[in-house]
């Protein structure tokens, strides 16, 4: 008897697609999706973009500045343009490619910050280093403080070692001329050769003051608002094709049939239902950015123009995507498993789950061809760069053809309840 279970079993799943896909292709792709975006962190050749702006001209400042442009991990812009025309960055123009989204980070090197002592002591009151940065992007971030504390240390050994002789001078005694010119010599010898020592930087160096250029105040409103985002539309997609399948319902106990049969029509149905799923999605983004207010502090009321579009448009389109899939299903348990598969799929991709700047380049175009990327773009401009309501037109367009099309193919699908 086992054995014949066992045939029954293996005879069941081959006949069941979805249970094929559950079991075999949803793992295999999301092995791939996280293996290709996690892997993708040790591509020595992905660069991180940062805008440096030499406000000092010192000695020390400008080899910082090569210093930087030679981190093999940073691709670093001193112009307006990438390719090195325009003009010369100051404080004003690196802001204002942050907050554009050119680029993630901008160092900012203030007039006499090095004055201030720079390695082995600090004058509290000299200008400090600026990193003006876009929160959305926090590894990228980390990374350039990282490397600024090293290369201050690495890009001038000679200075480093001026300064740390002065310190033993101050508290522990003046030089012997044999001493002083011993220390001059190797001062010599520093100047000329490239350090390669790995320095470890603990208070010492210049100071860096991080400072949040899009959400100045709020502190880690970005991250916060993502999730809220990103979490808001992949249940929103699951809520949609839930609420659709209530047209498989209706087809098993009859009710569609009369439905389809008075004056409303398969049409009237259809648009019916997509306008009550869609109205219930805006209420469920609603109440996921109200928790997040009152909870983790999101300035929703400062946003309410741009959050109310993007939801409006995000709710319309994920409730024809829903109205889609219950109309290519036969049944209920056909459309949980496709769903599933689908939501899930796009909601990786799209960047619900993780932020798609983790991803590569290609996985970051491919995610453009999923509903959730789009949206999540829409309130990323909302909630991280402050745009006005016109400025969300791409996200909006897309997503109102999106919806469009999404309402097209429901209709064509649902011709084979009008056949019966």
């Amino acid at each position: 008897m086992i054995g014949t279970l066992l045939r029954i079993g293996t005879l069941n799943v081959r006949r069941d697609r979805v249970v094929l896909a559950l079991t075999f292709l949803l793992p295999v792709m999301f092995f791939s999706i996280f293996a290709s975006v996690f892997g993708s962190q040790r591509d020595s050749t992905s660069k991180i973009r940062v805008a440096v702006a030499d406000l000092d001209q010192s000695d020390y400042s400008k080899k910082l500045v090569a210093a930087l442009k030679a981190e093999g991990g940073l691709n670093v812009q001193t112009t307006e343009k990438s390719d090195g025309t325009g003009a010369v960055l100051d404080r004003d123009k690196s802001e204002a490619l942050v907050k554009a989204g050119t680029l993630p980070v901008a160092i900012v090197l203030p007039k006499g910050f090095a004055a201030g002592g720079r390695f082995f002591s600090r004058d509290e009151t000299a200008p400090k280093i600026q990193l003006l940065v876009d929160v959305s992007d926090p590894i990228a971030t980390q990374m350039v403080q990282g490397l600024l504390q090293k290369v201050s240390f690495t890009a001038a050994p000679s200075m480093m070692a001026t300064e740390g002789m002065g310190m033993l001078e101050k508290y522990g005694g003046t030089l012997t001329p044999q001493q002083r010119a011993a220390m001059d010599s190797w001062n010599q010898q520093l100047a000329t050769q490239e350090s390669t020592a790995s320095q470890t930087v603990s208070n010492f160096g210049p100071a860096i003051d991080v400072v949040n250029v899009l959400q100045p105040g709020y502190g880690n409103v970005g991250i916060i608002s993502f999730y809220a985002a990103g979490i808001g539309v992949m249940f929103l997609l699951f809520s949609a094709s839930g609420a659709g399948g209530a047209l498989l319902d209706e087809e098993e106990s009859g009710t569609l049939g009369r439905l389809i049969s008075s004056r409303a029509g398969m049409t009237g149905v259809l648009i019916g239902k997509w306008l009550f799923i869609a109205l219930l999605g805006v209420l469920q983004l609603t109440v996921m950015f109200v928790w997040g207010m009152l909870v983790f502090h999101l300035p929703l009321l400062n946003h309410l123009p741009g959050f109310f579009v993007m939801s409006i448009v995000t709710a319309a389109a994920a409730s024809a995507f829903g109205m889609l899939l219950a109309t290519m299903c036969r049944s209920r348990a056909q459309l949980s498993g496709i769903s599933t598969i689908v939501i899930l799929a796009m909601s990786a991709v799209g960047g619900s789950m993780f932020p798609r700047f983790l991803m590569t380049e290609t996985m970051q175009k491919m995610g453009l061809v999923t509903f959730n990327a789009w949206a999540l773009d829409g309130y990323i401009k909302v909630f991280w760069r402050n745009v006005g309501i016109f400025e969300l037109w791409p996200q909006v367009a897309v997503l109102v053809g999106l919806c469009a099309t999404f309402l097209l193919a429901a209709r064509m699908f649902a011709r084979r309840w009008e056949r019966l």
